[in-house]
């Protein structure tokens, strides 16, 4: 499983800690593999503060838990990719420290839109533990070009995130729609199928990982919707791998 370190900061504002964390992950026979997320950023001020605090936690789990990947996402202040480069490089080399590697993620909302744009970043920073994470999302409501995610080499891709969704957006607010309105793998009309196939077929080796931010969805008893996303994204995988065989 991943863990969004903001989440887990505000459990531990309750009382929670994290000897707590390894009872629970022990009790249910999981691993803390993924931790998220933290912003690349080089600007003095509160928010520089609140990803000290982000990495800092995020080390700590790291260390106790031998955790894979961190997670990172570009920053808001209307800067350049080549401004970016320098503090990502400077993230990564943190990161090695604790046995991390680095994954970039494009986003709409952000400084780095596209998956050329983390690729830009990942190059000019030429770090050995940082790449790319590419959430099958936003290539699907960006871009939606698969010559920029050819362009990535097979070694930079760190992770992958899947999910599905409808075509036409529904909320105004990509924002919005991006943590409400994600489908579990096959429910929707992106065809993540495709998408795996297409990365199968370059011998991408990241883990596939499910991120389905869906407000109503969560609603549902959660094993009830775990079960969904894990049997959606098995037989999209099953999909995609009798694509390739079919040629």
């Amino acid at each position: 499983v991943g863990l969004f370190v903001g989440e887990y900061l505000r459990l531990c504002g309750e009382g929670f800690d994290i000897d707590r964390l390894a009872d629970l992950l022990d009790e249910h026979g999981l691993v803390l593999a993924d931790i998220e997320v933290v912003r690349v950023w080089n600007e003095p001020g509160p928010a520089a503060d609140v990803q000290a605090a982000f990495e800092a936690t995020a080390w700590e789990l790291a260390d106790r838990f031998d955790c894979r990947y961190l997670q990172a996402i570009g920053p808001t202040l209307g800067g350049t990719v080549a401004q970016v480069a320098a503090p990502f490089a400077a993230l990564c080399d943190r990161a090695a420290d604790h046995g991390l590697l680095v994954g970039l993620e494009f986003l709409p909302f952000t400084d780095l839109v596209t998956a050329a744009d983390v690729m830009a970043v990942v190059e000019a920073a030429d770090r050995p533990n940082g790449g790319v994470c590419l959430d099958f999302w936003h290539h699907a409501r960006g871009a939606n070009d698969m010559d920029l995610i050819r362009a990535i080499p097979v070694d930079r891709v760190m992770a992958v995130q899947m999910n599905d969704g409808l075509l036409v957006p529904e909320l105004d607010s990509y924002y919005e729609e991006c943590l409400r309105r994600r489908l579990p793998p096959g429910e929707g009309e992106m065809d993540p199928a495709g998408f795996v196939a297409e990365l199968l077929a370059r011998g991408v080796t990241a883990p596939w990982s499910l991120e389905v931010c869906n407000e109503a969805g969560w609603a549902a008893p959660p094993l009830d919707q775990a079960r969904r996303c894990g049997d959606g994204m098995r037989a999209v995988l099953a999909d995609a791998r009798a694509r390739l065989v079919a040629g």
